[in-house]
């Protein structure tokens, strides 16, 4: 072999060792997380014995890259799924892991997304320095054992659209800085130990479509500018401690189709306005004071999949208009003090006696 056929091929050999390394992620998102690693302990699956080698852009499993700058772009580590590795161990499509979060991962100052999500034992505190991740867009971490608070400075995150925290011991206020999150639609803060009120300018979360906040222990009133979401179509606050009024604004809202206020403290009367709501499907006001008579409201458009104004103090007559609802798959207003005769004809026939139950005279 001539000494020029051996320079090329060595010369091609450096270019490729070159062009791996250039292509390669950077060290420091490589060593942020393999420090993310090092705090977690995921003893089934395995998953983390994937991530070995220079390059965490190649194969690391629930990490992507962006495919020119080869910056981590993805982490994505989800406890319950379909991926056959969790089927693979059969652990049912559901995985286990302790530890925590490692601040580390704020180093990946390129990350669009972050799950780390339905691993049950993950707990400590949320880092806060991820609110300086300036192009976070969906951060999930629903289903561990999280506490602490949420960080104060959460609103800084301009571009998330996602912000998933259900399911852990997070508690605190929910921050004020929230209602900055301009670009928010999905919004889970559901059975965690949160206190305090819900922000009064709630409402500014313009781009809202589900606002889920149930199983908490939130005091305060509802909002009322809520009722300028116009984008919203869900909105739990069940299994809380809101007190006051239902505002009548939220009959209102153009998309709204499922509002859950049971299991609280609400007082007054129900506003007709949201029983006649006709984008309303689902409406659940039970399990609270409300008082007074149920609103005669109903007609042609009212489309309920589910209504239940169970355990209240409300008074008076089974409305008869409920007759001319289009639809109603499921009503349940036992435990009152209604009196009277139960209407007859559509809806009325397909019901459960249970329906009616423990109401003071309805016959």
């Amino acid at each position: 072999m001539g000494i020029f056929s051996f320079n090329a091929i060595a010369l091609a050999f450096l270019l490729a060792i070159i062009s791996g390394a250039v292509n390669a992620c950077p060290p420091s998102d490589r060593e942020a997380l393999l420090a993310l690693s090092s705090s977690l302990k995921e003893p089934y699956l395995g998953i983390f014995d994937s991530w070995k080698g220079t390059d965490c852009c190649s194969n690391w499993y629930g990490i992507s890259c962006d495919p020119t700058t080869h910056r981590v772009t993805d982490v994505s580590l989800r406890g319950e799924s379909e991926d056959p590795i969790l089927q693979k161990s059969g652990h049912s499509s559901s995985g286990y892991m302790t530890g925590t979060i490692n601040p580390s991962i704020c180093q990946l100052d390129r990350l669009t997304t972050l799950i780390i999500a339905d691993w049950k034992g993950i707990a400590g505190e949320i880092p806060s320095c991820l609110a300086s991740l300036p192009n976070l867009r969906v951060l999930d971490l629903i289903g561990n054992s999280l506490s602490g608070k949420i960080p104060d400075q959460i609103g800084n995150l301009q571009k998330l659209t996602v912000l998933n925290l259900a399911d852990n011991k997070i508690n605190g206020e929910i921050p004020s800085s929230i209602v900055q999150l301009s670009s928010l639609k999905h919004l889970d803060l559901s059975n965690n130990l949160l206190t305090g009120e819900v922000p009064a300018n709630f409402g500014n979360l313009k781009m809202l479509s589900r606002a889920l906040l149930s199983g908490n222990q939130l005091t305060g009133t509802i909002p009322i500018s809520i009722s300028n979401m116009n984008r919203l179509a869900d909105l739990d606050i069940s299994r809380n401690k809101i007190q006051g009024q239902i505002p009548a604004q939220l009959g209102k809202m153009k998309v709204l189709a499922t509002l859950d206020l049971g299991s609280n403290m609400l007082t007054g009367e129900i506003p007709p306005a949201v029983l006649g709501s006709t984008g309303l499907g689902i409406l659940n006001l039970s399990r609270n004071s409300l008082e007074g008579n149920i609103p005669d409201v109903f007609g042609p458009k009212s489309y309920f999949m589910a209504l239940d104004l169970s355990f209240n103090n409300l008074k008076g007559p089974v409305p008869g208009s409920l007759s001319s609802a289009k639809f109603v798959g499921h009503l349940d207003l036992s435990h009152n003090h209604l009196c009277g005769t139960i209407p007859v004809g559509t809806p009325f026939d397909h019901l459960e006696a249970s329906s009616f139950d423990s109401n003071d005279c309805l016959c």
